[in-house]
């Protein structure tokens, strides 16, 4: 899809304000739909699509996104794997569906697969940094927005679609997905459909270890199977004025949870989404754009006897509503409110958290200055957030959250940039003042976490969490070459960090049985800092002519970051260590194929609860080419070629022993546009 040609989406907002280092492409790519119609080579994203998007599709959205820069994995096995941003996850990291909120619960637990299936993507826009203008401070971390066009936006005349197939892999993938669009006169159309399954995970032989106890030796992440399918039907008014549509969804997983070897998940979401545009409108307000949706959510936990030990339920409601004002002389913006509701309840053995009942409204605005080669931009959001508990059921047999209680928060973020660009060259500089509303889990959790191995208390005295931003951008691009580096600061008056008390906290057995003793981990507010760096360059090493062109390219990149709880001087969690990428990418007419080395350093700079883990260096090949067929092209990787033994430093300390990175694997697949 044409940047160019794509009408407003929200996430570009943010393009606007917040200037680093580029996108991970080879070529210069922008967020779609700048709302103030503007591009430039120096914006905070990363932009997968087309081939890119292909040669990375995986499993799971953190998977997908895992290497590029400044993004890793939470990886709490091969199911449940979200985005962690320049060291931030969880509530930290926004997860949007066209702009829309994702609703699931995989915020609540690393054991909790993300809704968004990255097998329907058409396009995938990570933005780094502190969005928290435009999404809250939620987003401190960043943004990544999957787009599917599932409300058309763009006129369509006759019949279109694609299907891909996949095999292969080191779970032994079959996946598929097809979608067909079309369209008459102003109405437009959208349908699609997927399917994935997978067995367990076959890594190199290694030796699991399960609470510090080494098991038998395994080739199999055990418990690690999936399988997954779901479909949506779309469609609406589009004119070259704007657009107004609907899009219905619904998706099913099942996976398996590898810490504990009977349990099984079973998840399903329902969405309804809205959308709507006017552009070119006279007075005052010359476009307006808005967005509604709501999701329903539910996984239930089940044992190995079939009986479902616990069961998760979310139900969000999204508003978004943006407007763009007339210039004032050079001077263009917009100004928007956003309303949400998410409503959520746990039931059964694992309910570490009350029924909760969390509503936000928030106002913002986003103006620029463009004044030759400099812009400056300013922003700031205002949110009103309110956070309840129902506390104890009445029939609770052991009450543990107490009498229903509401907390309420105020907000506010601000952020100032100025960007400058003038032949090849770009520079950008941004300052943020963030804040984020304490998540329901954080002020209300009491119980047992398995996933974590703790018993987690939640403070519900915690205040607002807030942080400083600091960033500095530069990049140059000639032709087919380029290069990008931004440098990073953040420091937090307040983090909401879990943090062990040393203090272990006595579970009774069942039916007679001894009691067991787990570590207490308490949510409080320190103390911390983050700083980082992120390069990444390419450069065409040759250029062949005559009859068939032939292109060489050499490509990498190099970050890392480094967290400090500053009250206690210890690292913080879960970070990915320093990083080095460098990639050799062939092309000619009709077909491609590269090597890539990805080398990630030991991370042995990890608090007390936590231990070191080992370096690795991958290697991954790839190819591809057109068949005969018009439209139709293959596609084969062979994934960590050399077998190498790996872990993921961001992998919870509890999952890590058990589940590796994949071994040496091959997939094949064919994907056919029309």
């Amino acid at each position: 899809m044409s940047a160019c040609r794509t009408p407003l989406h929200p996430l570009a907002l943010a393009t606007l304000l917040f200037s680093g280092a580029a996108a991970a492409q080879q070529q210069t790519v922008f967020v779609t739909g700048n709302p103030l119609g503007r591009e430039g080579a120096v914006l905070p994203a990363t932009v997968l699509s087309g081939a890119a998007l292909l040669q990375r599709r995986a499993g799971t959205l953190g998977e997908t996104l895992d290497g590029l820069p400044g993004l890793s994995a939470s990886g709490f096995g091969p199911n449940a794997s979200r985005p962690v941003i320049r060291g931030l996850d969880g509530d930290r990291v926004r997860l949007l569906d066209n702009g829309g909120a994702s609703v699931d619960a995989s915020n609540l637990s690393f054991d909790h697969a993300s809704a968004t299936d990255p097998l329907v993507a058409e396009r995938i826009e990570v933005l780094r940094g502190p969005a928290a203008l435009l999404y809250g401070g939620n987003a401190t971390g960043g943004v990544v927005n999957t787009i599917d066009n599932r409300i058309p936006r763009l006129q369509a005349s006759g019949l279109s679609g694609r299907t891909e197939v996949r095999l292969g892999g080191a779970a032994t993938e079959r996946s598929a997905a097809a979608l067909l669009e079309g369209g008459d006169g102003p109405w437009a159309w959208h349908a699609d459909l997927h399917g994935r399954s997978a067995r367990d995970l076959r890594v190199p032989r290694y030796t699991p270890l399960e609470g510090g106890t080494a098991l038998e030796p395994a080739t199999r992440v055990r418990n690690s199977a999936a399988r997954s399918e779901g479909g949506a039907l779309g469609g609406g008014w589009v004119s070259p004025q704007g657009y107004l549509g609907a899009s219905v969804e619904t998706a099913r997983q099942r996976y398996g949870v590898t810490v504990e070897p009977d349990v099984v998940i079973r998840m399903q979401r329902q969405r309804l989404a809205l959308a709507g545009e006017w552009r070119a409108l006279p007075g005052p307000i010359t476009q307006l754009t808005g967005q509604a949706s709501h999701t329903r959510y539910r996984h239930d936990e089940v044992q190995g006897s079939g009986a479902v030990a616990t069961t998760f339920r979310s139900s969000g409601d999204e508003l978004r509503l943006q407007a763009r004002h007339a210039p004032l002389g050079p001077l263009q913006g917009v100004v928007g409110v956003q309303t949400e509701a998410l409503d959520f309840s746990a039931q059964g053995e694992e309910a570490f958290v009350p029924g909760t009942h969390t509503r936000s409204t928030a106002l913002f605005l986003l103006e620029e200055l463009r004044t030759g080669p400099l812009v400056l931009s300013f922003g700031a959001r205002r949110e009103r957030v309110r956070v309840g508990s129902d506390g104890d059921a009445a029939s609770a047999t052991g009450p543990r959250f107490g009498s229903a209680a509401q907390r309420s928060f105020s907000p506010t973020s601000a952020a100032l940039s100025v960007r400058w660009g003038a032949q090849g060259w770009q520079a950008s500089a941004t300052l943020g003042h963030t804040e984020r509303a304490p998540a329901y889990y954080e002020l209300f959790a009491n119980g047992v976490h398995v996933a974590t191995a703790a018993y987690e208390r939640g403070d519900s005295s915690l205040p607002t969490e807030r942080s400083r931003h600091a960033e500095l951008g530069l990049g140059w691009t000639s032709g087919p070459h380029s290069l990008k580096a931004s440098v990073f600061d953040t420091r937090f008056a307040r983090f909401i960090s879990l943090d062990a008390s040393g203090v272990p906290v006595l579970i009774a057995g069942e039916n007679g049985a001894p009691g067991t003793a787990v570590p207490e981990y308490n949510f409080r507010a320190v103390r911390a800092g983050m700083s980082g760096i992120e390069v990444e360059g390419s450069t065409r090493l040759m250029t062949g002519g005559g009859g068939a062109p032939f292109t060489l390219d050499l490509s990498g990149g190099v970050d890392a970051v480094r967290g400090t709880n500053a009250d206690s001087g210890e690292p913080l969690p879960r970070l990915a260590p320093l990083r080095v990428r460098v990639a050799l990418q062939a092309q000619a007419a009709g077909w491609h194929a590269g090597a890539r080395l990805r080398h990630n350093a030991m991370q042995g700079r990890v608090p007390a609860t936590d231990s070191a883990t080992p370096g690795h260096t991958l290697l991954d090949l790839w190819a591809g080419g057109e068949l005969p067929l018009p439209g139709t092209q293959w596609f084969a990787k062979l994934a960590n070629a050399t077998d190498r033994l790996a872990y993921n430093a961001a992998t919870v300390a509890t999952m890590r022993g058990l589940s590796p990175l994949a071994g040496r694997a091959l997939t094949l697949g064919v994907r056919a546009v029309f």
